[in-house]
């Protein structure tokens, strides 16, 4: 039995004990004693009882989150020994999968519907400890396409949150009007009345795939062994992760693609400003006023500045009158150098004479300034007969996403910096 329920228990026995003396009338003296010795008693176990909830709870929270996490665990290990490899030549050469790639592929299979073979997202990152055979890159130089690609891509550096969905459609319903606060008129008025409380929903829903393709040749299957699965990496990795990242922020809406942050500037109700000249500290600082005056952030650390590089340079070459200080190094001093995020394929080219840049800056007011959906694994699917004559594999790379702007004052958009 827990100490709680017990020292409970005991509680209960106290009180009726004491309830059956403090209705006697005229008490004799060793009645008096007893009651004092149990109401003693009761405040001490009344402190047992506190001291035993609290060790309790800690006991019951360390347990559910191991309980939580230990599906989780189990699978991960699995997943960190999945073999591209395996797969491969199960499409090549029909060869059965084996130990955990079968059991991932299983799993995955029974949770989502797949054309071809499904893979995990995990497997495509690059492992410690795994080299390649002499003339190939280094797989320092190899990108992942979940975990690291997305912790070192642009848009999570900005703040969007990256979620996996297995499957159907996930919203969000976001306040919109609520609680009102107030005065009393006079001693007999009413405080201002109730306001409805409103909501409004954003989605994400399955509508856009984006694709990697990628051909093995039949030298390169039976010369490459275990260093075809960095190569498989590497190709559909840097592929998906650049386009991914680009239509994050300029996807059109439109043959496929989802509508991005910039792009979808006017849709989703971010803000903008036009500066239409040489682009400086105060610029950005401004930004900041208004994200505080929304009561989206307390000061400037809890905002993200993506800029591009041509736009660094110039900053960094502009120096303040009188001092050795650039406009560059006043803004890394107020939104810490960790902050500001140099994009090239996340923000367009720089043009016009003199030319002009965009730069976005991103807050969390109260939720992340965008959601990338991404649905389970990556659907790979085999293709032996295009390339039948020559003995080559084609392998498609298939993976459902959906962007969403959940709160535009979140984020806000500068034009024409020079």
């Amino acid at each position: 039995m827990l100490a709680s329920k017990r020292l409970e228990l005991r509680r209960s026995e106290i009180r009726q004990n004491l309830a059956e003396l403090a209705n006697i009338e005229t008490p004799s003296e060793d009645e008096v004693r007893k009651m004092g010795e149990l109401d003693a008693e009761y405040r001490a176990k009344e402190v047992q009882y506190r001291a035993a909830l609290v060790s309790e709870d800690e006991g019951r929270r360390e347990a559910g989150a191991e309980m939580e996490t230990r599906d989780g665990k189990e699978y991960q290990d699995l997943v960190s020994r999945f073999e591209v490899r395996q797969v491969l030549l199960n499409m090549d050469t029909g060869q059965a999968l084996e130990g955990a790639t079968a059991e991932v592929v299983q799993e995955m299979r029974s949770k989502g519907r797949f054309t071809g073979t499904p893979i995990p997202m995990e497997a495509l990152e690059v492992r410690a400890g795994e080299t390649v055979s002499s003339g190939t890159p280094n797989p320092m130089n190899t990108r992942p396409i979940v975990d690291r690609l997305f912790a070192n891509s642009v848009a999570t550096r900005m703040g969007v949150n990256v979620i996996n969905i297995g499957v159907g459609e996930t919203e969000w319903p976001l306040v919109t009007n609520g609680a009102t606060a107030g005065w009393a008129a006079s001693e007999n008025a009413n405080v201002p009345g109730p306001s409805a409380l409103t909501t409004t929903d954003k989605a994400l829903k399955p509508d856009h795939t984006l694709g990697g393709h990628v051909r093995v040749t039949r030298k390169a299957l039976a010369q490459s062994g275990a260093g075809l699965e960095q190569a498989i990496r590497r190709d559909l990795g840097n592929v998906m992760r650049v386009e991914l990242d680009r239509a994050v922020f300029q996807g059109s809406g439109a043959d496929g693609e989802p509508l991005g942050i910039i792009a979808g500037q006017s849709t989703y109700g971010i803000g903008t400003t036009a500066i239409d000249a040489a682009a400086s500290y105060a610029a950005f600082r401004d930004v900041l006023t208004t994200f505080i005056n929304a009561n989206a952030i307390e000061g400037p650390s809890g905002v993200k500045l993506m800029i591009r590089p041509e736009l660094w340079a110039a900053l960094d070459d502009a120096f303040i009158t009188g001092t050795s200080d650039t406009e560059w190094d006043r803004l890394t001093r107020r939104f810490g150098a960790g902050n500001i995020v140099l994009a090239t394929n996340a923000l367009a080219a720089p043009s016009g004479s003199p030319e002009e840049s965009d730069a976005l800056l991103t807050c969390n007011a109260g939720i992340a300034p965008a959601f990338l959906g991404v649905w389970g694994g990556i659907d790979l699917i085999r293709d032996i007969y295009s390339g039948a004559q020559s003995g080559e594999l084609r392998i498609t790379a298939l993976q459902t996403v959906d962007m969403q702007v959940p709160r535009a004052t979140g984020l806000h958009l500068l034009t024409g910096l020079q």
